[in-house]
């Protein structure tokens, strides 16, 4: 449930905090009030995207905050889980939005993406707003309400993944097919590069590990003389390093006879003339090793300028010629085999084909089923909400594949279009009177009966899945008297298993509020603000008056108030 809304400095409102109330909680309000502006900030708060137009003048940022109770709701723990997330019993939505039109989203005060909020807010709040009626006309908003009720959510999940394997493997075909005459155009062009290259037979590294070898080769007579120099310098000279060394190591040890001390340095001198030792010797064997090759220079500038050659037809670097290599490799056994590539993606599509058939089928089972309940179910609500004859169905049928179309399914041996929701094409069919045929809901429904039909659907949909927090702003469009009455009632019935928030303008349905706002304007700063305000126990008697009688409130609507409200 919606324990508590915080709105700073979005539109009209400078700062609303209000605590709502387990049951039906009612909005009512004068036309231009600012009702609609705290739905807006509520579908913010849900994951809405917004723009800086939302700012108050003279405001830097638009703060909206939601605290929920979430206690024990285990499709929020694993939500959590999901996005790596610290469950907690209070949760804490908080959007903010600046004037550089920059959003920012927080969850308990940790910063989210804007995604995870609008999945969060799904399984708190049901929003309905003023004109979302209208959709109920729509059939594929008709189809996703079908499937709302049914229970087979990894099914659908099992479907999608399958779908979308299919369709990869099908437009793999379809491309395979397209680059066939490109192939054998191109084979043979292919062929010679394959084969020049291969002549050629470059290894990786090769050309670094060349140019460093002829850089050797060509300085040899520069590398011979100056490691010569260094060996004579540090032990063949006269007077050399290592005999130098030596001479001082001679003089230390007299020194070490008459001071200890000079130990350590005695043994830091046997190290260097150890390592200069070894120096020696390195310089000395290079020197010795070194030999000038004339015809291996000859080698490998004949084998740099093959190599260049290559780079410059099939890529800058070695890496890229072997890149280019392997897929014109690719690419020729593909033309040589062509045809047996094709015969097995075209298993491969047809075992996918087949599965993806019984998922379908699978799905339109479930939902035929599922739409027996619903028809029941709905006929059942309205009759409660003064539709004593409604004849409500849901009406199912599929389209036939004809030419050469590859997406499709097959059901008893028929080409069936599939989408992405399957197979199905539903619509909701309804007849209000005895003796009238059902036919499409946005044929016959009037606006008032829509709006039954919608809260018909809200409430079975609400009971089966629990949702915390049903919000309606404005669902009783078109009705009035004791149509009004009834939805009134159910409302209230409704709001025995949820948490409600309910906008309207109907005496009928806010006198039975649990817990009852008005939003209305003021002058402050000389400036107009909307504020909400929850109403005392009198001030509701006078505000449901006013809905009945307009704003003089005279004794009659006092008391058909009182009547209303049951006191």
């Amino acid at each position: 449930m919606l324990k508590s809304l915080f709105i700073k400095n979005y539109a009209l409102i400078e700062n609303i905090e209000v605590e709502f109330e387990n049951g039906l909680n009612i909005i009512t309000g004068e036309t231009g009030a600012g009702k609609s502006i705290i739905i807006g900030a509520m579908n913010l708060l849900l994951g809405e995207r917004a723009s800086s137009d939302i700012v108050r003048k003279g405001a830097k940022k638009a703060i909206v905050e939601g605290i929920f109770d979430v206690t024990n709701n285990k499709k929020i723990e694993k939500l959590f889980e999901k996005f790596d997330l610290d469950f907690e019993p209070e949760l804490i939505l908080r959007r903010e939005v600046s004037l550089k039109s920059t959003s920012r989203s927080f969850i308990n005060d940790t910063p989210v993406q804007l995604s995870i909020i609008k999945e969060i807010g799904r399984l708190l709040v049901d929003l309905h707003g003023q004109h979302d009626h209208q959709t109920l006309l729509r059939t594929d908003f008709q189809l996703a309400m079908l499937d709302e009720f049914g229970n087979y959510e990894k099914l659908i999940e099992k479907y999608h993944s399958q779908r979308k394997r299919f369709l990869a493997k099908v437009g793999e075909l379809k491309e395979l097919k397209n680059k066939e005459q490109s192939l054998i155009e191109k084979k043979e062009f292919y062929s010679f590069q394959l084969e020049e290259i291969d002549k050629i037979s470059p290894g990786e590294n090769e050309d670094s590990e060349l140019e460093e070898e002829l850089n050797i080769l060509e300085n040899s007579e520069k590398l011979l003389n100056h490691t010569t120099q260094i060996y004579h310098q540090l032990y063949e000279a006269e007077n050399s390093v290592f005999d130098s060394l030596v001479s001082v190591q001679h003089l230390l040890n007299e020194l070490l006879g008459i001071d200890k001390s000079f130990t350590g340095r005695s043994q830091q001198l046997d190290e260097i003339l150890a390592s200069v030792n070894d120096l020696a010797d390195y310089f000395r064997d290079y020197k010795d090793k070194l030999d000038v090759e004339p015809e291996r220079i000859n080698f490998i500038r004949e084998r740099l300028g093959e190599l260049n050659l290559l780079k410059k037809k099939y890529g800058k670097t070695i890496d890229k010629i072997l890149e280019y290599r392997k897929v014109i490799e690719q690419e020729l056994n593909l033309a040589e085999n062509f045809t047996d590539k094709i015969a097995s993606l075209e298993t491969e599509i047809e075992s996918l084909r087949r599965d993806l058939s019984g998922i379908a089928t699978g799905i339109s089972e479930k939902r035929k089923k599922i739409a027996e309940k619903l028809k029941k179910g709905v006929e059942s609500e309205l009759k409660n909400l003064g539709i004593n004859d409604a004849n409500f169905s849901v009406k199912f049928k599929t389209t036939k594949v004809t030419g050469n179309e590859e997406n499709y399914v097959l059901v008893n041996d028929r080409k069936i279009k599939f989408g992405t929701t399957g197979i199905d094409e539903i619509e909701f069919y309804i007849s209000t009177n005895i003796g009238e045929e059902p036919k499409p809901l946005a044929k016959v429904a009037s606006g008032g009966e829509i709006s039954r039909i919608m809260l018909a659907l809200k409430s079975i949909l609400a009971k089966n899945d629990k949702l915390p927090l049903l919000i309606f702003d404005e669902i009783d469009t078109g009705i009035s008297g004791r149509i009004a009455q009834k939805v009134g009632r159910a409302m209230k019935n409704l709001a025995s298993f949820h948490q409600i928030i309910s906008i309207t303008h109907l005496p009928q349905i806010a006198g039975l509020a649990d817990c009852h706002f008005v939003v209305e304007k003021i002058k402050k700063d000389g400036r107009v603000i909307s504020r909400l305000r929850r109403l005392s126990d009198d001030e509701r008697v006078k505000e449901v008056a006013k809905l009945i009688s307009g704003e003089e409130v005279t004794e009659s609507s006092l008391k058909g108030a009182r009547e209303l409200m049951n006191i």
